[in-house]
């Protein structure tokens, strides 16, 4: 009885697909934008504990990723990887290993997140995850018993291509199954299990530190076996993107999908939803015809791109690569062992809880602003910890220079980290979503591999051993950042996807998103360039009302 319930309320869907089916999209729309934020975890609960699940896949790279950068400052993973280089140099891992070493798995994850755009577009994220798990549970066995610097290299590059299905799955399928007014909030807990990871790292190579053998860092590896059975069946079960399917035109199925991803929603609700789900997918239709990367490249999708790529590689033009890994930096400078590896675990324990600050920030504090925002002050710090380098060498210094490069750890913890997250997730279009995410991820990979190349030059005591004076180089590629992002970067914050199809088709300035007033409702008849010249500023809106 109730398939046959289900299957008439499809067919009415699929005739009504006129004037009423977009009077019921614009309903539902209204709806999203007027339901509190609590309301929607109230309905969409079952979504959101969906999309943690998926996004705890980026613990593991979150873990490998401060994993393989401490290890350089490891006294057994120096030894087994290293070599000596006798005086007060003693054992290092040269910095081309650290160079190949720290770019393996960024090889590994751009063509991993290539493959993954077009896998995922074909055959959904549920099945690219579970594949992706499998093949990650039987790489893990090469960095473990790797024998060698060649063999880890291997290991690292094969792992990587699972990583880059997970960095961009988690915030792509996050930003599908939640409404607007949870979107920020569920696409920025990416980075809260970046954080994850990496505190979880910490604390395995801050327990580990006083072994001799070969255990010392080979546990750390092993750690990593922990994440992929239990995800392997969480994914296997998970509901799959109503908007994937219903781009593969399975009306059925993308209602199957809402009705397990919500809780409460009457059968008009989940048509209401559907309809406005096919009324943005018709907008696109008319500005993308396919769904290839070439796409990602042509019309307004340019600009998306621009967007998604710059907004994320951001992260790392601000410095990340330099702070991220400070056991290593401060061992060179002057600090014990076991002293830096306790200031990398507080650092991490600091990035975990900036990353849930982070939530209040958004509920009160545009997308755009805290993104600008934090660009400016991670720029200023990293000054800072350069001018403390050069006019004094005492370990009060260093101990300063620890001390600001834990509060750019808090600042990038608030703003730029979780930020970047939501804008590869919100700005791509629907069809192109999981194409631009992963070309947004590529982007970030390509400029990742330019800083892993780059950091050991100025940090290693072979190479040039600048120490904290490396922070002025970054300081140079934030404040490139930080001028992209004031005239390029635009609010997304409270628009919906059609919203922000409009907005993008009209070409509106940055600056002016948050302050340019849609009806993706209005004139719905009309062809997309009509329906674009009919918006109009807030501002003339509040100045007609005047009137």
């Amino acid at each position: 009885m109730a398939d046959a319930i289900e299957a008439k309320a499809t067919l009415q869907l699929e005739e009504r697909l006129g004037v009423t089916a977009v009077l019921e999209a614009k309903q539902a729309s209204d709806n999203e934008h007027t339901e509190s934020v609590a309301e929607c975890f109230r309905i969409y609960r079952k979504a959101v504990l969906w999309s943690i699940m998926v996004s705890m896949s980026v613990v593991m790279e979150g873990y490998d990723t401060i994993l393989m950068g401490n290890f350089f400052g490891y006294p057994q993973f120096q030894k087994k990887y290293g070599q000596d280089y006798g005086g007060t140099i003693g054992w290092q891992v040269s910095a081309p290993w650290q160079s190949g070493l720290n770019m393996a798995s960024t090889v590994g994850c751009i063509f991993g997140g290539l493959m993954n755009g077009q896998m995922c577009a074909k055959f959904g994220y549920r099945k690219v995850m579970v594949v992706a798990l499998i093949f990650m549970t039987a790489f893990i066995f090469i960095v473990f018993f790797a024998s060698s610097a060649p063999v880890l290299l291997v290991g690292e590059i094969l792992c990587g291509f699972s990583w880059g299905v997970f960095a961009t799955v988690g915030p792509a399928y996050a930003s599908e199954v939640t409404p607007t007014q949870l979107r920020a909030y569920l696409t920025t807990y990416v980075n809260l299990c970046w954080a994850i990871g990496q505190f979880i790292a910490a604390g395995v190579l801050e327990g580990l530190i006083n072994r001799s053998d070969e255990w010392g860092y080979r546990i750390p590896f092993a750690v990593q076996w922990v994440w992929p059975v239990p995800l392997i069946i969480g994914c296997w079960l998970m509901p799959e993107s109503p908007w994937y399917l219903m781009g593969r035109d399975d009306i059925e199925g993308a209602r199957h999908s809402l009705e397990r991803l919500t809780t409460g929603r009457s059968a008009e609700q989940i048509n209401g939803q559907l309809a406005m789900m096919m009324h943005t997918i018709n907008i696109e239709k008319e500005v993308t015809k396919g769904a290839t990367y070439i796409d990602c490249f042509k019309s307004d999708n340019l600009r998306r791109t621009e967007i998604a790529c710059l907004a994320f590689a951001g992260q790392i033009m601000s410095g990340s690569s330099f702070a991220y890994s400070p056991a290593y930096f401060f061992e060179n400078a002057g600090m014990s062992s076991s002293d830096a590896f306790k200031l990398n675990l507080g650092s991490t324990a600091i990035a975990f809880c900036g990353t849930v600050l982070s939530w209040w920030l958004v509920s009160y504090i545009g997308r755009r602003k805290i993104y600008v925002g934090g660009q400016l002050i991670t720029l200023i710090l990293l000054l800072l910890i350069g001018i403390v380098s050069v006019s004094s060498k005492t370990k009060g210094a260093l101990w300063a220079q620890a001390a600001i490069c834990i509060l750019w750890v808090l600042v990038y913890s608030l703003t730029l980290g979780p930020i970047a997250y939501s804008f590869i997730s919100e700005i791509s279009s629907t069809r192109l979503r999981p194409l631009t995410v992963c070309l947004a991820r590529t982007f970030y990979q390509i400029v990742n591999v330019f800083s892993q190349v780059v950091e050991p030059q100025f940090m290693n005591p072979t190479a040039l051993n600048a120490k904290g004076k490396t922070a002025f180089f970054w300081a140079g590629t934030a404040l490139l950042m930080l001028i992209w992002a004031y005239f390029r970067l635009p609010e997304p914050n409270g628009r919906t996807y059609e919203e922000l199809d409009i907005l993008f088709k009209r070409g509106i300035s940055a600056r002016k998103f948050s302050s340019t007033e849609v009806d993706a409702y209005e004139g719905a008849e009309m062809p997309l360039n009509e329906m674009a010249e009919k918006t109009v500023t807030r501002d003339q809106v509040v100045h007609h009302e005047d009137v």
